[in-house]
C-alpha cells in the first residue's frame, strides 16, 4: 500500500504526518507541485510480460501523459532482487539530486520509495504497483529500490537521453531512513 510521510528537513525520526489514503497523498503533493495517480491495466499482465506487452495494458493512460507534457519515449525498466549490478544501480539514485525533465515513473509491480527535498520538508513516498509520481524538473529527490529491488516500473522521458541527475553534493539522503519493505 502506498504511504507518505512528510518530515522537517532536520528531524528524520519524527514524521510530522503518515498517511496512506491515496487521496491524501495525491493532495498533500499537489502542494509542492507533484502529481500522484493510481492506475488500472486494461487486460492481465504477466510477470515476464514483454515492454510491448506492458505499455498496451496502460496505452490510454500513457498517451495522455505524453499528450500531455510532451514525453518523447517510454520504456519499461525491470529490476529484480537477483540483479547481479543491484547494488551498483541502487547506489546511483541513493544521493540528493535534480533532473532537467520530470521524473515521471508509473509501477507496473513491486515498489520503491522517492524522498522530495522542498521548501524546508522531506517527502518520503513508498510508490507501489499502480502509483504514478511526476516529480517536476528541479525538484530535489532521491530514491531507494530497496537492498532487494524488485520492481516493473514505466519510465517517461523529454530528453532523448534518458536519466540525467545533477548531484547537489548535499548529505540529507544519508540523514533519512532507507527503503526496507514492510
Amino acid at each position: 500500500m502506498s504511504r507518505l510521510r512528510i518530515f522537517a528537513e532536520d528531524a528524520p525520526q519524527a514524521p510530522e504526518l503518515v498517511t496512506r489514503d491515496g487521496d491524501e497523498i495525491a493532495r498533500e503533493l499537489r502542494k509542492i507541485g507533484v502529481a500522484f495517480e493510481r492506475w488500472q491495466a486494461t487486460q492481465p499482465i504477466a510477470t515476464d510480460a514483454s515492454q510491448d506487452e506492458v505499455i498496451t495494458a496502460y496505452r490510454a493512460d500513457i498517451d495522455r501523459l505524453v499528450a500531455e507534457r510532451g514525453f518523447t519515449s517510454v520504456d519499461v525498466i525491470s529490476i529484480a532482487p537477483d540483479n547481479p549490478k543491484k547494488e551498483e544501480l541502487r547506489g546511483k539514485f541513493l544521493d540528493e539530486h535534480f533532473h532537467k525533465e520530470d521524473e515521471v515513473r508509473f509501477f507496473v509491480a513491486g515498489s520503491g520509495l522517492f524522498t522530495l527535498h522542498v521548501d524546508g520538508k522531506v517527502y518520503e513516498i513508498e510508490c507501489v504497483k499502480d502509483d504514478l509520481i511526476a516529480v517536476p524538473d528541479g525538484t530535489t529527490h532521491w530514491f531507494d529500490m530497496g537492498p532487494e529491488p524488485n520492481f516493473v516500473a514505466i519510465r517517461f522521458f523529454q530528453q532523448p537521453d534518458g536519466w540525467i541527475g545533477h548531484f547537489t553534493g548535499s548529505d540529507i539522503a544519508r540523514r533519512f531512513p532507507r527503503y526496507e519493505r514492510a
